[in-house]
């Protein structure tokens, strides 16, 4: 009985680990997509071919689906957003999709200061 309990809670703090361990991962894709998109010599819309690239690279296709950015204005200067809306691994790698959402910024290249 008490073997079976320590093995809930080992597995159950597993699964914790795997859900930071990919939470942490798709945000550095979203800051790397964000990244590139932001680069004076690309277009911001590129970032997500490249976030959504680095995801698949980490995992499936099915992490990769949903990826979009936008360039919005903070401070005054020009940012690249890029957001990933993914699965949430409940079990191993599978859970519903959608509910983990991360987000990564980036200053453009190029803007004069103000």
């Amino acid at each position: 009985m008490v073997t079976v309990l320590l093995m809930v809670l080992v597995l159950g703090l597993v699964q914790v680990a795997v859900a930071l361990h990919v939470r942490n991962t798709l945000v550095q894709c979203a800051v790397e997509g964000a990244r590139y998109g932001a680069r004076a010599d690309v277009d911001p819309g590129a970032s997500v071919g490249r976030a959504q690239a680095l995801v698949r690279d980490f995992t499936t296709d099915r992490y990769a689906q949903d990826v979009s950015s936008r360039v919005t204005s903070s401070g005054g200067a020009e940012v690249v957003e890029v957001t990933i809306r993914a699965p949430l691994p409940v079990i191993g790698t599978l859970g519903p999709a959608g509910q983990l959402t991360v987000s990564g910024r980036a200053y453009r290249e190029g803007q004069e200061p103000s």
